[in-house]
């Protein structure tokens, strides 16, 4: 059936705000004016003709079956695309110290907030929110490292290293890895131009993952544990503050030793992780880390995943408490369900499988419908299933535009 008029022209409307582009240029873009595409957008005319769908399409980035499609439409909405992609590439290409021109000055106050929204956020799985929005953010925390007062200079340097994470973090899911070593390495150099132990460890971590992304586990791991190192005799005269900073680096060389298939190692990470979660207490401040016990028990599954000790993760799994998993962020949730779903094929659990990822979606659909990691389980669960199962993972795949 043709969709109408009014559904082609709302989502012209919609692609063009979620673009940022003004009425008049994108009017410009396409050779059409102002009118025309007010018409358009309200439905009052339609958009019918092939060649217009495509210069509209073309000028928006997105392809022609997103105006026409349903399906094609709701599967674009809901996930980050290319265009978004390279925003956040065009905004780490920029230098703005390099200008002669002195730079406005920015609210500190109100870029804080902004990076604060786009930090849960990423904790809530809506990658499309915080790829809209931090291209823009990364420029305005850039500038107010410029022009922060000496009173307010870590915190500035504290907002530019957390949106530099962010855009780093975002990359490495959607496997953009060269560029996210590239946002990484500059939330290192941003840290490292400041006396803030809370900066180093937090860019740290990034940069770390970011090495394992482009084959360099072995420095990563040298780099989490000199930080580690670095930060012992701080973290012991205030472990309220920076305990849980060292507990992810623990964790996180943990998982990159498992990816090198190092199993004493990563064992051993694990503990040192472990023993820091144990001293952990409710008045700590996590910094948005979630560590603790739980976190550094689903960290120890993701581990055994990657070592190809399917079994190990799944009986190690029953140990850990729902109830404290339910109490993380949802994208700490859902990437555990994902690891239970890749542990649960592992054993030719099949059925199993469907429904750690069935709930990982319905916790967090962008995690499923539109990370390239996702995508993978769901091929392998297309073609294993039957049944029921089959008729599951078909819908998830579906909804993913994954085929089999």
């Amino acid at each position: 059936m043709e969709p109408s008029s009014e559904h082609i022209g709302a989502r012209v409307r919609y692609w063009r705000r979620r673009r940022k582009l003004s009425r008049q240029r994108f009017a410009d873009m396409v050779g059409r004016s102002t009118s025309w595409l007010d018409k358009i957008e309200s439905g009052e005319r339609e958009l019918v003709r092939l060649p217009m769908i495509e210069r509209v399409a073309e000028a928006l980035g997105i392809d022609p079956a997103v105006l026409t499609d349903e399906s094609h439409a709701q599967r674009a909405r809901q996930c980050v695309d290319a265009c978004e992609v390279q925003s956040i590439r065009r905004a780490l290409a920029a230098y703005p110290g390099l200008q002669t021109q002195a730079p406005e000055d920015v609210d500190l106050e109100a870029v804080t907030s902004q990076a604060s929204y786009l930090d849960h956020a990423w904790m809530t799985s809506r990658f499309t929110v915080v790829a809209r929005h931090l291209p823009m953010l990364m420029a305005e925390a850039q500038t107010a490292v410029q022009t922060a007062s000496a009173r307010d200079q870590v915190a500035a340097y504290r907002i530019l290293v957390t949106v530099y994470r962010l855009a780093s973090s975002m990359l490495l899911k959607f496997e953009a890895n060269d560029v996210a070593w590239l946002a990484a390495d500059r939330a290192m150099h941003t840290a490292m131009g400041i006396e803030d132990t809370w900066s180093l460890a937090r860019a740290t971590r990034s940069v770390a993952r970011a090495m394992t992304s482009i084959d360099e586990q072995a420095q990563a791991i040298t780099t989490l544990l000199a930080m580690a190192d670095r930060m012992h005799d701080e973290v012991n005269a205030n472990a309220a503050e920076l305990l849980s900073l060292q507990g992810m680096l623990y964790l996180a060389a943990s998982m990159t030793a498992a990816g090198q298939d190092d199993a004493e190692l990563a064992r051993d990470m694990h503990e040192a992780a472990r023993a820091a979660a144990l001293r952990y207490e409710p008045h700590y401040n996590d910094h948005h880390t979630f560590f603790g016990l739980t976190n550094t028990q689903i960290h120890r599954v993701s581990a055994l995943v990657r070592l190809r000790e399917c079994g190990q993760a799944l009986d190690f799994a029953e140990s850990i408490d729902p109830q404290a998993v339910a109490a993380l962020s949802a994208e700490r949730q859902s990437n555990y369900l994902l690891d239970l779903t890749e542990a649960h094929t592992g054993v030719g659990n099949y059925r199993q499988a469907v429904r750690m990822l069935g709930r990982a979606e319905q916790i967090a659909p962008e995690e499923v419908r539109c990370r390239p990691l996702a995508h993978g389980l769901l091929r392998s669960l297309l073609s294993n299933t039957t049944g029921e199962s089959a008729r599951l993972a078909a819908q998830m795949a579906n909804r993913a535009g994954v085929e089999a």
